[in-house]
């Protein structure tokens, strides 16, 4: 439980009614409240906008938006703990059943809270500037670089232009010919990463929109990044690797995804069925001959 819950149920009794509806609201469904507006949290609590906003203060808050970065921080050091108790690092495992374990409670764990602040109306406006860009040029390193391939071949299936290296010097080149009709995917976790905000910088100097994937934190990319869609994952150790974070990315990228193919579904289908067909065209015979058709 969070300190936010013991505080709310601390205090239920000197509420008022309509606070208490708030309360009940929030208590039963506290992953509504970091996806939905206000006005929709008070149309599903059955109370007004100023019942959240008193609630909120009687709570210790501002406001909604304060709560909601508060409750955030809250869970997420909650998750920690709990996936810290089965798996921490690599040293601690005590069986390999633990081992197993524990990367599924992680692996579980990243998806989950990632799914939570993963906003519906951003992911919208990533999924628009994809598919109205000219080039979608993709930036990753090491672990998150294998996630921008995934989403560059993702791309190709549907015949969008993208461009993606595994190469830093390929990518900030890819970077300095960027212009304004293009888009800029910007991943890195620790939201730290030098070459990426180098990338960063270009884009900005091109005049070309930033999506960014990065952890919630007002690390460098997230604050200059034009849209950023957060990740959440519960790395331990450092030992570790990148592990829980890159299923947490790689949800991301497939939620982004399915959003570019529903915007223009009838136009990506045909592209889909093209490229399932000309993969499965290509065929090994039973004396192991290569044949096409």
């Amino acid at each position: 439980m969070t300190a936010i819950e013991l505080r709310i149920r601390s205090i239920y009794d000197s509420l008022s009614n309509a606070e208490r509806k708030v309360a009940d609201y929030f208590l039963s469904n506290m992953e509504n409240v970091f996806n939905m507006p206000i006005a929709a949290l008070a149309q599903d609590a059955g109370v007004s906008q100023v019942a959240w906003i008193r609630f909120c203060k009687a709570i210790g808050f501002s406001g909604l938006k304060e709560l909601k970065k508060e409750l955030f921080a809250q869970t997420q050091k909650r998750a920690d703990e709990n996936a810290a108790a089965p798996f921490s690092d690599v040293r601690e495992i005590i069986s390999m059943r633990a081992l197993i374990d524990g990367i599924k409670q992680n692996s579980i764990q990243a998806i989950q809270d990632t799914a939570q602040l993963l906003d519906p109306s951003t992911l919208e406006t990533a999924a628009q500037a994809i598919l109205k860009a000219k080039t979608v040029r993709i930036f990753g390193m090491g672990a998150s670089g294998i996630v921008g391939e995934d989403l560059h071949s993702k791309l190709m299936r549907i015949n969008k232009n993208s461009y993606f290296s595994t190469d830093p010097h390929t990518q900030l080149t890819y970077a300095a010919n960027m212009v304004p009709q293009d888009v800029a995917v910007l991943i890195s976790m620790s939201g730290k990463t030098k070459e990426v905000l180098e990338i960063l910088a270009l884009a900005k100097q091109c005049k070309t929109p930033t999506i960014a994937l990065t952890k919630y934190s007002k690390t460098p990319l997230a604050v200059n990044a034009d849209t950023v869609l957060y990740i959440s994952a519960p790395e331990i150790s450092m030992r570790s690797g990148a592990m829980s974070s890159r299923l947490a990315q790689l949800m991301v990228i497939d939620a982004l995804f399915t959003a570019v193919a529903h915007m223009d579904y009838e136009t990506i289908a045909v592209n889909l069925e093209k490229s399932l067909e000309s993969t499965s065209s290509h065929r090994i015979d039973s004396e192991g001959t290569f044949r096409f058709g």
